[in-house]
Order: structure tokens, then C-alpha cells, then sequence
């Protein structure tokens, strides 16, 4: 009589082998680091959004109400404001935070619902592409601005 027992059968001699638990973590299992990326995303968004309001409205009164409504709005005006640094920087900022709320925003629908591998990276790589040159072509514009060049 054979004392062997086919594989997978349970024997006395030949007891079932033990499995560890899919997750556990032990010496021959690296541990995988993960990065918080999408929970700064997240809380950018939300932060990003509540100053982007803020500038936007502030931006609107000023250009739409205090300074007499859209007509009066004009290469001499625009001149005017972008002489002093702090509307620069206003403006860039407004500029900067729009850009990447918007892209980070994009980011997260191209995540959503593109569903091949390849198409994804490739919106990806177009919608970064876009945003850093909206983004470096904008802070060109705001600190080359000169009002002299005509």
C-alpha cells in the first residue's frame, strides 16, 4: 500500500499546508509605501476653491462695480492696475490657482472615465502640457507687461 496521497488530499501523515492571510505583512513581503498624493488633491481642491471664490469676487467688484462697470476697461486700465506689484501679484496668483484647480480638477475625470491604460496617460500628458503653458505663457504676460509698446 502507497504512503503517498495525491496533492491537495489530507492525510495524518500529511497534513494541510498552512496559507497566511492574503494581507499579512511578513519578513518576505515588502512592505508597499503609499504616497497621500490624492488626499492633498483633495484638500487643494477644496482650499484652492475657497480662495479662488474669494479673489474672483473681489477681482469682479473691483473691475465690474468700483471702476465703472466692463467699458471702462482698457489696455490704459489694465496698464494702470499691473504697475503696482500688488495687483501683479493678485492677478498671478488668481492666474496660478485657477490653473490648477481646473487641471487637478480634469485630472481627477480623466482618472474617473478613461478607461484604457494608454488613453489615460495620454490626456494626462496633453491636459499637463496645456496647463503649464497656460500657466508659464499668463506669468510671462503679467511680469513682461509693458505699457509703453505700441
Amino acid at each position: 500500500m502507497s504512503t503517498e496521497t495525491p496533492a491537495g488530499t489530507y492525510s495524518p501523515d500529511h497534513p494541510a499546508p498552512l496559507i497566511e492571510p492574503p494581507r499579512a505583512r511578513t519578513a518576505r513581503t515588502p512592505r508597499v509605501t503609499r504616497t497621500n498624493f490624492e488626499l492633498y488633491g483633495w484638500l487643494f481642491m477644496r482650499l484652492s476653491g475657497v480662495l479662488l471664490v474669494v479673489l474672483v469676487v473681489v477681482h469682479l467688484l473691483i473691475q465690474l462695480v468700483l471702476e465703472g462697470g466692463v467699458s471702462k476697461v482698457s489696455f490704459a486700465f489694465v496698464a494702470g492696475r499691473w504697475a503696482s506689484p500688488f495687483w501683479q501679484a493678485w492677478d498671478l496668483i488668481m492666474l496660478w490657482l485657477a490653473m490648477l484647480h481646473g487641471g487637478n480638477g480634469l485630472r481627477t475625470i480623466v482618472n474617473d472615465y478613461a478607461e484604457r491604460d494608454a488613453t489615460r496617460m495620454w490626456l494626462k500628458m496633453f491636459l499637463y502640457t496645456a496647463t503649464v503653458f497656460t500657466v508659464l505663457l499668463g506669468t510671462l504676460v503679467i511680469f513682461t507687461f509693458d505699457p509703453n509698446v505700441r
